[in-house]
Parts: C-alpha cells; structure tokens; sequence
C-alpha cells in the first residue's frame, strides 16, 4: 500500500509542476486578464426555480477537493486499521513531529504579522504538500531510503488531518444552524447504512451528494466531508474464509472457463479486498493525476511582474510565509523529532539516522496544495492573495533547495555509519583483535583460503545494501567464507541491539543466519511486533536468555573497538582492514588477489 502511495505521489509532482508552469505562464502571458475571468465563470444547477451556483474555481476549490481530501480520508483509515498508525510507538514521533511543524511556522508568521492585516494568514504556512516532497525525495534516489519516505508520508497524513481541523475550527466565517443540523442528519444516516452493512454505492453518492451541498450551506468548509467519508469508509484485512472461497473461485474457473465462472470469480477476489483499499486504486490515479493539477492550474496564476515582486519582497505577509515555511518547518519538526526520541515515547521507522531527518525536516516546508487552499480562506483582497501566493513559491523553492543541500551535504558520509563520537582522524589498528573462533557467526568452508569478517548494524543502511554484495560474493568465490559481528551504533539506530538479541536467540536453535537474513530484508520493520513475528516463523523464542545475549553482543562491540571499528559497515580481510570500496566489483578484486596469493 505505502510503496504504491509513493509511486503516485512521486509521479504526479512532474504533472503538478506542470499545471503550476501553466497557470504562471497564463496569469503572466497578454492574456494574463483572461485568467480570472475564466475561473470566475458562474456554474450551477436548477431545478425549477431552485438554483445551486458557484464559479469555476469554487467548484474546484470545494467540490474537486473534496475528492482529494476523501482520498487522503482512505488513507488515514487504512494506515490506523492496518498500516503503519497502528503502532503507536511509531506514529509517536511522525505525529509530535508534525505538531512541531505545524506550531513553529504559525508563530513565526505571527511574530512578524501579529495585529496586522495578515494576521489571519497564520494557517497558510502550516501545511506540507505530500505529493511535491516526495516528488523531491525520489530525486534524491539512494540518500533517502523508504523508511524516511515511510516516516514523512506518517507526518503528512497527521500534518493533513491537523490542518483540516485548523480549517474547520478557524477558517469557517459563519454558521447556518438549518443547513448544519442536515449535514448532521445526513451524516447519521450514512453511518447507519456502515452499521446494517448496507454497500449500495449509489445510496452512498446521493447521500454524499447531499451532505457536501448542505455542509457548503452550513458555511462549514465541506472538504470536511470528504475526510470524514474516507474515515468511515470499511477496511478490513482478507479474512481466511475470504481467501479460501476467492480461491476456490478461481480454481474452478481455472478448471472450466465460463462467462458463470468468471463472473464469481470475480466477485469473490474483489470481496476479499476492502471496499477502502479498491476505492484507492481507482481514486487515488485521478487525485494525484486531476485533481491536485487542475487545483494548480486554477490558483497557482499569479502575475510575478517588477511591481509585484517589489511589494513581495516588502511585504510581512510573503516574508512570513516564506520564513514559516523554510525556517519554521525545519526548526518545528526537528524539534518534534528530538523530543519524543529523547524521552522514549516512541521509535523510527527502520535505519533512519539524522541526517536524513533533517533532510527531511527541510523539504517538508515545501507547501503548496493546502497552503493555497487556505489563502483561498483566509484573505479575500486579490492583491493580498497574490502576496500570499508568492510566498508559498518562494518558500517552497527555498526549501526544496534547503533540503536537497542537506541530503547532498549532511548525509552523504561515502557509505558508512558513523556515530557522532567517532574521530575521523584517529590513527586506527590495521589488524583483527579477536581471531575468528568457534563462536563465531560464520559462512562458508571451515577451510577457506579467504575469511571475510563483517562488523554490522541491522538497522545500517549500508549494511543492508551491502548484505546482497557479500551473498554474490560467497557465489563468485567459494573458497570464501563471511563472518558477521555485531556492532550496533546505539547512537544512530534504536532498534539495533533488539534485532542483534533476536538474531542471537535464533543461534540458540542454529538459525543465525536465517534470522540474519530475514532482518536485512526487513530492515523498515525492527519494532518489537515485527521482531516478535519475525521469531515465531522461525519457532524462536525471542527473550529468552536476554542477558547473555547482551554479553554477546558486548564481547563483539568490544572486539570491533579494540580492532578500530568505528562506523558500519567495517571490513577485514584475512585478520586485515579492509580499506576499498564496498561494492563488488572493489571487494571481489581484493578477495580474487588474496586467493591468489601463496
């Protein structure tokens, strides 16, 4: 589910910026008066001498929308029933993180636009745009793995919730008691339909229909609607009797094809599916493809000629903005990420360290859909809007570069991890303290000519990309054989020593490298549960013997320290530091010239 979020999200950014080149380009052309005119063009509805009517742009800002915020309401309910938000030790950190976000950037806007004409723009730098960070993320390729995107698509999620409530509690002007008492009504009864189990889509859309125009009359924003049918629509893992009868439907279709049995068979894959989850694979394409572009398209115009870039670059309101949203994202969601981590409220996702958070943190000021949703709220004045909306550009490109610099220069340590203490310049052995013994953890011929010892991290993410190296390594030369040591950078990676102490209770039941093996490949998913099933696959039983398994681990950690290990992953070669690269071609030359050798 996440990796097929990223892809959509990753690979509308290109559309998005498209439709955003456009609407500039269109507001900035000669024909730059023909672009509100035209999204103020009137569209409506009548029914007799009942008329409904709302130009262009309304239609996309509270009608279109709410299609995009239904999607975004499908996956908060898939993530807290299923996914990830269903560990709270991993929803801790995300979710403090974007509170952070979202207070930090508010404040700074304030602090320069407090009791002033702007004032009510406070909420325009709040939000962060998921589809334009990831966008960046999968730019930035190697440096930033998938528990980082895992970690900032969990922000965005809890960044989007807390914004729609910032639009419902401070962006709604006046109520209409009538309309809001039907919107409730009609709300009552959807749910009633969820509670008898009733699934007739179109009694879904006509009430749907119903709640959105009764909820924009109530004068509460009505892309509240959308995240609250998303939340109630059904989600459910497969159930084995689901599965089973999915398929025997196949099967017999498989043994007699017909028009009857295709049809059941059909039937009986797609009940075994959530009703959330086939709601997703068909919206989620037009959202992020349609949607959020035409979004772009109807609000992203806006004129950048001298005199307006000249009242930008003086105005509190874009100064704001832009402060808010490259210095007061960074700041707030660092901040929310250092509390919860350093009180123990919860863990990262995977082999996150850092650099990467930072990273993070920066190009999560990049705000856009939401941001322009809210100056749409917040200030009527066009000239006041074209403020605003200069700022969001500017701070989003800002960020955007921010991060990227970042990425490029805080976390790129040419493949290894290194705690903060280690000292680049110490002098370190070139020679293995500890020979190779028969407690070691080892692979290969007891009587290989090459003996390759590994000092690793379960949660290192070059350890991880090195785990497959070594694998075709033990294939291109059999007379080698690998030995794995422990070295967890406790300062790094959280969720290290429990998966070395998993590992080491399966080597109670022989199974090491089983489990080994298993942990590299889930290196996002270390948390207790995870670990917990990770060891009843393999019949291991987890906490057992727990102190001498600390001994262990102890003795390896110190054997590395005496040896000059200081990052992960660290090499050594026949009792010797390994000092070339780690990819394979680097290590199959050395190990190739060591066989050689007499």
């Amino acid at each position: 589910m996440l990796r097929t979020f990223f892809k959509t999200e990753a690979g509308s950014t290109s559309v998005l910026l498209v439709a955003t080149a456009l609407a500039l380009l269109w507001a900035n052309s000669p024909w730059g008066d023909t672009y509100e005119t035209f999204w103020h063009t009137p569209m409506g509805l009548s029914f007799g001498s009942a008329e409904f009517s709302l130009d262009l742009r309304h239609w996309v800002n509270d009608g279109l929308m709410t299609v995009f915020f239904f999607v975004i309401g499908l996956e908060i309910s898939y993530e807290m029933r299923l996914g990830q938000l269903r560990d709270r030790r991993l929803i801790a950190v995300p979710s403090v993180a974007a509170l952070g976000g979202m207070l930090v950037p508010a404040a700074v806007y304030l602090a320069l636009n407090a009791g002033g004409p702007g004032a009510g723009g406070w909420g325009v730098p709040i939000a962060t745009d998921t589809a334009f960070v990831l966008g960046l993320l999968a730019i930035v390729g190697a440096r930033c793995p998938d528990p980082l995107r895992a970690f900032l698509l969990t922000l965005a999620i809890v960044d989007d919730v807390l914004a729609i409530i910032i639009i419902a509690l401070f962006y709604t002007a006046s109520l209409s008691i009538p309309a809001l008492v039907t919107a409730a009504v009609l709300l009552a009864a959807i749910m009633t339909l969820r509670w008898l189990r009733i699934w007739r889509a179109p009694a879904y859309i006509v009430l749907g229909f119903a709640l959105w125009v009764a909820t924009l009359e109530s004068g509460v924003h009505p892309t509240l609607v959308g995240i609250a049918l998303g939340v109630l629509v059904f989600v459910y893992a497969p159930s084995d009797q689901k599965l089973l009868l999915a398929g025997e439907a196949v099967q017999e279709f498989t043994s007699d094809p017909s028009a009857r049995a295709a049809r059941e068979a059909t039937r009986r894959v797609r009940l075994a599916v959530s009703v959330n989850e086939r709601l997703q694979l068909r919206l989620h394409p037009w959202s992020s493809y349609v949607i959020v572009p035409i979004f772009a398209l109807a609000n992203a115009g806006v004129r950048l000629d001298a005199e307006s870039l000249r009242t930008a670059v003086t105005s509190p309101i874009s100064l704001g903005i832009v402060a808010g949203l490259l210095l007061g994202k960074f700041a707030g969601i660092s901040l929310g990420t250092w509390l919860p981590l350093r009180f123990g409220w919860g863990v990262l996702p995977g082999n996150l360290v850092w650099g990467q958070l930072l990273g993070g943190a920066a190009v999560s000021g990049i705000g856009f859909t939401v941001a322009l949703f809210i100056v749409d709220l917040a200030f009527d004045d066009p000239a006041v809007q074209s403020q605003a909306k200069i700022g969001i550009l500017a701070g989003s490109l800002l960020s955007a570069l921010f991060g990227w610099v970042i990425f490029r220069m805080a976390w790129d340590r040419g493949g290894v991890c290194a705690p903060p203490e280690a000292e680049p310049e110490e002098e370190l052995p070139e020679l293995l303290s500890v020979p190779v013994g028969s407690d070691d953890h080892v692979r290969g011929p007891a009587d290989a000519k090459v003996t390759l010892v590994e000092y690793g991290d379960f949660e290192c993410p070059f350890c991880g990309r090195l785990h497959p190296i070594l694998d075709e390594l033990r294939e291109r030369h059999p007379e080698l054989r690998t030995v794995f040591r422990h070295y967890p950078l406790r300062t790094l990676h959280p969720r290290a020593v429990p998966a070395a102490l998993v590992a080491e209770a399966a080597s109670d039941q022989g199974r090491f490298w089983e489990m080994h093996d298993i942990l590299f490949d889930n290196q996002r998913f270390l948390t207790d549960a995870d670990l917990a099933h990770y060891s009843a696959e393999l019949d291991v039983e987890p906490w057992t013997e727990v102190r001498e398994h600390r001994r262990r681990v102890a003795r390896d950690e110190e054997s590395g320290m005496a040896s000059g290990v200081r990052g992960t992953p660290t090499l050594f070669l026949n009792g010797r530091r390994y000092q070339g690269g780690l990819d394979l071609e680097s290590i199959s030359k050395a190990v190739a010239e060591l066989i050689r050798s007499p």
